[in-house]
């Protein structure tokens, strides 16, 4: 290579470097530019580059491939340049082509070519390096942005001051393992794909839909777009087969938070976190699919965790104390059972159930909470038996989660056994159930309680969907009337009729019949009316600290009203 050709390479080599350098301006149609020069000045036919993923990919011929310079001449000798990167095995491949009819490269320009093909491939395989990683840190395997893309870009919107007027949301896809079921997965993820592009396409370039796992999305967009997406995720019509017009319907368990306008943002997993409490409450803890974060959620957060944190200790340290409210007879005012009610005693301070007893339900703990409470009222009642008491049957409520416990029976007889009370003074009061299943397992529960000579209750009938099998098919004593359906002035009509009803048939079936929530004198007299003979309520009291409940039973008479005792 003579002197002037010499330095017109190294021009181009110079300016490749330099244009391969300056990353805080890199002009790539520049640097193509540059390529085509070099193509020419060793008189190349054409130049092709190849990038793959990996060693694999590069086997089935799965990657990208850009021609950069092409004259038409034809493909004639080859020259082949490859490069693999560690530790991510991805392939950077470039091949040369020379026209058939064109003079071969001599050994001088062979070696210049060798060194700035060899720099422009560290430089590829680099930016190439860089992308890759950045694919891998910021999108899924299936292509879609992840978590860590969602956080990045609330992130920029908060420095550009952008993140005002913007609501971020969280869906989880109902029962979409159903849908996978039904159709395949394969016809499944193009259902999710077909519903994240939907969505996508709704929400613009204002905004981002990413995918945070499996079936669970998180969504950013401009507020006044709020009702539009959630109708979508409410349900809506996927197709999946354009051929066969096949659609399914998808929707979705949603949580939702509003940014305020006096938000200060201090990094992305706050508002993740208030999104992802909002979605669990809407999938778990509500009937409805959607669920708004707001400062209300996060107080009723912190008060489940409190309970849950110190459930265990409480029980240790004897904190859930037993109450009875009488169950009186309203024909001759004498207490005749009584219903135990925890409370939750913490210092001079008492916890309503309410506050503590939906939390306990979630999970298992309610379960630990009743064996408790049978203990504290068997020991009540074999200390009322050995000190000559007067005694009367006392209900224990029994949570539905107690019909997963295979050995339910044996867990309530050790109690009761142990504590060596006899069985007719126990009364369990359980809820109806809601499917088959549970219903099969309550009927067996409840013939094993009677066999054992224990009484039975249905308690809060009327409150659920009650069927007339319940009442048919499980052997109970007593049918205890949820307060819904004892006749007030506001509902007297049509609730009046179906008591009258509902007790002459519970009494006709051989069933004792006792009104929950009584607290009026017309209300004592609708039950009169109906031979309903044991009320329970605030009108004779309300649930007593065990002494004050010791003291009424003894020897105590309710005041009856004068339309009673007439």
């Amino acid at each position: 290579m003579d002197t002037a050709r010499s330095q017109t390479y190294y021009k181009l080599f110079a300016r490749m470097i330099d244009s391969m350098t300056d990353l805080s301006d890199f002009d790539r149609e520049g640097f193509i530019n540059i390529l085509n020069e070099i193509c020419r000045f060793f008189d190349l036919s054409k130049g092709v580059t190849e990038f793959y993923e990996s060693l694999s990919a590069e086997k089935e011929g799965n990657g990208e491939i850009l021609i950069d310079y092409d004259d038409g001449r034809g493909e004639g000798s080859v020259a082949v340049y490859r490069r693999s990167i560690t530790p991510s095995k991805t392939v950077i491949k470039s091949t040369l082509y020379k026209a058939a009819d064109s003079e071969p490269l001599s050994d001088d320009e062979y070696r210049k070519l060798d060194l700035m093909l060899k720099a422009m491939l560290s430089f590829i395989s680099r930016n190439r390096l860089q992308s890759s990683v950045e694919k891998l840190a910021f999108y899924d395997e299936n292509g879609y942005p992840n978590i860590n893309y969602f956080s990045r870009h609330l992130e920029m919107m908060n420095e550009k001051g952008e993140l005002n007027g913007n609501t971020v949301v969280q869906f989880n896809l109902c029962h979409f393992s159903l849908i996978n079921q039904e159709i395949g997965r394969k016809a499944g993820d193009i259902v999710i794909k077909n519903y994240y592009e939907l969505i996508k396409d709704f929400i613009g370039d204002s905004g981002l839909i990413c995918r945070i796992g499996g079936d669970n999305f998180a969504a950013v967009f401009k507020s006044s777009l709020i009702k539009i997406i959630l109708d979508i995720l409410a349900g809506f019509p996927v197709v999946y087969d354009k051929t066969n017009e096949k659609r399914v319907i998808v929707s979705a368990f949603v949580g939702v938070y509003e940014i305020p306008d006096d938000y200060v943002f201090e990094r992305p997993d706050d508002i993740l976190t208030k999104i992802n409490s909002a979605v669990l409450d809407a999938k778990y803890e509500f009937n409805g699919t959607v669920v708004y974060y707001t400062q209300k959620n996060h107080v009723e957060k912190e008060k489940m965790m409190r309970v849950r944190r110190f459930f265990n200790d409480a029980l240790s340290n004897g904190e859930f104390k037993a109450f009875y409210q009488p169950k009186v007879d309203i024909i001759t005012g004498k207490i005749v059972g009584a219903e135990a009610l925890c409370r939750w005693v913490i210092g001079d301070k008492t916890v309503p159930p309410v506050d503590f007893v939906p939390i306990l339900e979630k999970n298992t703990d309610i379960c630990l909470l009743d064996f408790y409470m049978l203990d504290v009222v068997c020991k009540d009642i074999k200390r009322w038996l050995s000190e000559g008491r007067k005694v009367v049957k006392v209900s224990v409520n029994l949570s539905r989660k107690h019909l997963i416990d295979a050995d339910l029976i044996e867990h309530l007889l050790k109690i009761i056994d142990h504590n060596k009370v006899p069985h007719k003074y126990i009364e369990f009061e359980l809820t109806e159930t809601t499917t088959d299943v549970e219903f099969s397992v309550l009927k067996q529960i409840a013939n094993a309680l009677r066999d054992n000579g224990i009484s039975i209750a249905v308690d809060d009938f009327g409150v659920g969907y009650s069927s007339l099998n319940l009442i048919r098919e499980i052997p109970w004593d007593i049918l205890k009337l949820d307060r819904c359906f004892i006749p007030s002035e506001e509902n007297y009509g049509v609730t009046e009729l179906m008591f009258r009803h509902v007790v002459a048939m519970a009494q006709a079936m051989g069933l004792e019949c006792v009104a929950e929530g009584v607290e009026t004198e017309k209300q004592l007299e609708i039950l009169k009316e109906n031979e309903c003979r044991i009320a329970q309520g605030f009108y004779f009291d309300k649930p007593l600290p065990v002494d004050e409940f010791e003291e009424k039973l003894a020897d105590y008479t309710y005041k009856l009203p004068d339309c009673i005792a007439t």
